[in-house]
């Protein structure tokens, strides 16, 4: 994975919440804040 440098966008990405409905970092666009948890489950 490609690091990024301060002050440089964040790549945009597609994934799922926990309702299943898909959103892609672009949505948020022109937002001041967006926080996204990214959890993963151990078995």
């Amino acid at each position: 994975m490609e690091s990024i440098k301060i002050n440089q966008k964040a790549p945009d990405f597609e994934t799922q919440d926990f309702n299943g409905d898909k959103f892609k970092l672009s949505d948020f666009a022109g937002k001041n804040n967006v926080l996204i948890v990214l959890n993963r489950g151990f078995v």
